[in-house]
């Protein structure tokens, strides 16, 4: 075997992967690209540049959807950090026996499957049977319309979320409390650091990256949000938990409106990696 073909083997094996990689991967990113400046209202379709971008910025139904999503962002994800740090904390303490138990047990709401997790919180909430209910009567306060009222249902998705991914979040930041040294808080506790000097000037700036990581992951799942409006509230009441994945899905596989859809996806997309990019641009400095 000459060294021109020993160089080319290793690529021969990997070829159908990245064959099957430019098909579903590639391919599909170039295609509906293409496809957002296409008006796909009418037969044949038509080259259009600006037909689906203009309508963006008319749309109301897209800037409800987009305000939809960061009332959701905004009050999700700072919410849900926050309880996996102070998860992860309690998971690392070493007066916690049992760490194993604990540490499956948050993380298992990720394990369910979106369609069963989903029913239970239908039911849950459930404004005339729902057990949530049943206690608020229980203390003496009058039961809400959780999924046909638009800030409960709101509400009712930032806890769905805050419960699936708290554990989540939390098992990868206790992966970074566990990494930081142990001397630095022996030689702290010499100094006669107390507790919370301890968590200010050692655990959060020793914690930045992963908490980096975790935010920025978490801002993109909730941009890309689509299974707990469509299936706990059905993006209702009146659009009230409409997002901007939801109303892709309609407009796409409903409206059959694909040039509109791509148009829907790319902006997604876009305000996605801005926010990403500021994140690691303010949280992230030098790291």
């Amino acid at each position: 075997m000459n060294r021109w073909a020993k160089n080319l083997t290793p690529y021969l094996f990997l070829s159908p992967f990245f064959l099957f990689f430019a098909i579903f991967w590639i391919w599909p990113i170039f295609y509906s690209f293409g496809l957002s400046f296409i008006n796909t209202r009418r037969r044949p379709w038509t080259l259009d540049w600006d037909f689906n971008w203009a309508r963006l910025i008319s749309d109301d139904f897209f800037w409800q959807a987009l305000k939809n999503t960061f009332i959701i962002l905004l009050g999700q994800v700072p919410l849900m950090l926050a309880l996996a740090l102070a998860l992860a904390i309690a998971l690392n303490s070493d007066l916690l026996r049992v760490k194993g138990f604990f540490r499956f047990a948050f993380f298992a709401p990720l394990v369910l499957g979106a369609a069963p997790y989903s029913a239970v919180f239908r039911l849950i909430f459930n404004a005339d049977f729902g057990v949530l209910n049943y206690f608020l009567g229980f203390f003496g306060i009058p039961s809400v319309v959780w999924l046909f009222e638009a800030t409960p249902a709101i509400v009712t998705i930032i806890i769905a979320l805050t419960w699936r991914w708290t554990g989540y979040n939390a098992v990868i930041i206790l992966a970074g409390l566990q990494s930081i040294p142990t001397s630095l808080y022996e030689a702290a506790n010499i100094d006669g650091a107390n507790g919370w000097q301890q968590f200010r000037n050692i655990t959060l700036p020793l914690l930045r990256p992963v908490l980096l990581f975790t935010f920025v992951l978490s801002t993109i799942g909730t941009m890309q949000l689509f299974t707990e409006p469509w299936l706990i509230t059905t993006t209702g009441p009146g659009g009230a938990t409409e997002t901007l994945v939801t109303y892709l899905y309609k407009q796409g596989f409903r409206s059959f409106n694909f040039g509109y859809a791509s148009a829907i996806g790319y902006t997604v997309a876009v305000i996605a990696a801005t926010f990403s990019f500021i994140q690691i641009r303010l949280v992230g400095g030098d790291q």
